[in-house]
């Protein structure tokens, strides 16, 4: 039976003053909550639409940013386009202009391969930079060393996902151990589905990782230890709002990144929804 949570153990708001901040860039002060995070939806959520479409989407959904991801049609102005570092200066500027319309900032890239060789991990790098990103997400543990120095030079932060076993990077404590002694820039991608189709409690896991968490894919689901479906925030056994109240004990001021994988052409109200939550609960934690 599904658990619905109700809004929300008060903490408080000031304790996020009370932990340092990482280093890395801020998301722009007009795409955050009154809670100090940002609504963003990830564009695989809408990927059988164009990037065009989807900012579109999240907009109408009412967040207030994207996490745009590798190898989608851009669609609009800029055709057949597909989204990847190699994007020319002059179509970027019509892609951010075209999400400043829509009251939409890009915030994140990813879930993205970045070579260990620093010449290729820079096109990343620089793309994001021209982005305006606060992040790039990956999974190339093995490139940290490159990715560690240009998170430092590009002040941009590094987020390392994580997909269900058997994947490589399932277990958070082997992305813990990699990471603990690393730049402020480095932490997690926290993939709640993820870790609960896994087996792992996602609260109990942000407990021990909250410090180095950057960013979010969150999620909720039915049950803890196999597969289900995304469903609304709020809805499953998934504690969110207490997930966040962890983070924000350590300063978290990064994207919180609904990625909605249910319901493929016709999900934006189930997503709405997911935003409605982030909205009540930045709204009572202010």
């Amino acid at each position: 039976m599904m658990k619905r949570r109700s809004l929300f153990t008060m903490v408080p708001a000031a304790s996020a003053l009370l932990a340092l901040r990482s280093n890395g860039k801020p998301i722009p002060q007009d795409a955050l909550t009154a809670a100090g995070f940002t609504i963003s939806v990830q564009c695989w959520s809408f990927k059988e639409f164009t990037l065009w479409e989807a900012i579109a989407m999240a907009a109408a959904a009412g967040a207030s940013a994207v996490e745009v991801f590798p190898g989608q049609k851009i669609g609009g102005d800029l055709g057949d386009n597909k989204l990847d570092p190699s994007l020319s200066d002059e179509d970027i500027t019509k892609l951010l202009a075209y999400a400043k319309e829509q009251g939409i900032t890009p915030v994140n890239f990813g879930v993205t391969g970045i070579s260990k060789d620093e010449a290729e991990a820079r096109k990343t790098f620089e793309f994001a930079k021209k982005m305006g990103l606060y992040g790039v997400t990956t999974e190339s543990l093995d490139a940290l060393d490159t990715l560690e120095k240009l998170a430092k030079e590009y002040d941009i932060k590094v987020c390392f996902h994580n997909h269900p076993k058997p994947s490589s990077l399932w277990d958070p404590d082997k992305i813990w151990d990699a990471i603990k002694d690393r730049h402020e820039n480095i932490g997690y991608c926290a993939d709640l589905g993820h870790w609960a189709t896994s087996g792992l409690d996602p609260l109990e896991v942000i407990k021990k990782v909250a410090p180095r968490v950057r960013s979010f894919h969150m999620k909720d689901r039915e049950a803890v230890g196999k597969w289900t479906h995304d469903r609304p925030f709020g809805t499953g056994v998934i504690d969110n709002a207490a997930i966040l109240d962890e983070v924000r004990k350590h300063g978290f001021a990064g994207n919180v990144t609904i990625e909605y994988e249910h319901n493929w052409k016709t999900n934006i109200t189930e997503v709405a929804q997911c935003v409605g939550y982030l909205r009540g609960y930045s709204k009572i934690k202010a």
